[in-house]
């Protein structure tokens, strides 16, 4: 009966945040510690264990290494943590099948952004810079996007892809979230897409969030978070395959730690649906807006 019922949190969850009832993952046939590809690598052991921030990170940037290097690309490939179609086919026409399809995130934050032409735009783990790509668009010629991931293998992936598309308004650089390497005040707006969930120290990726923004900058941000504490059924048994949920915060407690950073009309949206519709305790793709007074 245990083993049903894992299951059936199992199908819940995938269900609540758009991935396949299947047994596969969404990068391939599941295996014994894989994880979701659009997170961590599973965390070994039950939910009681804690994992060092030196550990996540390595953990997240080795998983991560993994997509560059192996994954296969196409127009069919599907996100990670959400819907197969995030994007529209007049977002994706532009850019090439190296890009398009090495999409991991769990919403648009560019389309649901304020994003304007001449803006600095940043993004936080861009990976293979779909959403850069998406932003350099949005910003024109007089603007500017830079990338932010610390992974080697996907930041050789982006650049690649900006060379091969002439995109001249697109930089990389590689670092962490918690420690970003932009100049106080460099940008106009901050976008993310199914990455700040990942991080062990979020209070820390707000405060260089609000660090690295102009006085008005705006916040688009899609993460995973829940809708008030998690099952720990869930927390407990599908930790192992779907990493990219484990570090998923409160709806509340994402607005709250934002606050605390010094942001100002915090919202969060549940990418489909209402706050209504949601059962308690699962996590659930939504869209983060905030302003830096």
């Amino acid at each position: 009966m245990a083993q049903t019922k894992d299951n059936l949190a199992v199908k819940v969850l995938k269900k609540a945040v758009g991935l396949p009832t299947g047994q596969s993952s969404c990068c391939g046939t599941a295996t014994a510690g894989s994880s979701c590809g659009c997170g961590a690598p599973a965390a070994q052991g039950t939910a009681s264990e804690t994992l060092s921030s030196d550990q996540i990170h390595q953990a997240v940037r080795e998983r991560y290494g993994e997509i560059a290097r192996t994954r296969e690309t196409g127009p069919e490939a599907a996100s990670c943590c959400s819907t197969p179609r995030l994007y529209s086919d007049e977002e994706l026409a532009e850019l090439p099948d190296t890009v398009a399809g090495l999409s991991l995130g769990c919403g648009n934050p560019v389309s649901e952004g304020d994003i304007r032409p001449g803006d600095t735009v940043l993004d936080l783990g861009s990976g293979g810079g779909i959403d850069c790509f998406l932003a350099a668009k949005r910003v024109g010629e007089a603007g500017h996007v830079i990338g932010i991931d610390m992974t080697p293998e996907m930041l050789e992936r982006a650049r690649a892809s900006a060379a091969r598309m002439s995109a001249t308004n697109v930089e990389f650089r590689q670092g962490q979230i918690e420690a970003l390497p932009v100049a106080d005040g460099e940008v106009d707006a901050v976008i993310s897409n199914c990455v700040i969930n990942l991080s062990p120290d979020k209070p820390r990726v707000f405060r260089e969030m609000f660090r690295a923004l102009k006085s008005g900058g705006r916040i688009s941000v899609s993460d995973i978070v829940t809708n008030g504490p998690m099952s720990p059924l869930i927390s407990q048994d599908v930790e192992n395959w779907a990493a990219c949920v484990a570090g998923a915060s409160e709806a509340e407690t994402y607005c709250s730690e934002l606050e605390a950073a010094g942001f100002v009309d915090v919202e969060v949206r549940p990418k489909d649906g209402s706050f209504g519709s949601l059962p308690g305790g699962m996590p659930f793709s939504a869209l983060i807006s905030a302003r830096k007074p």
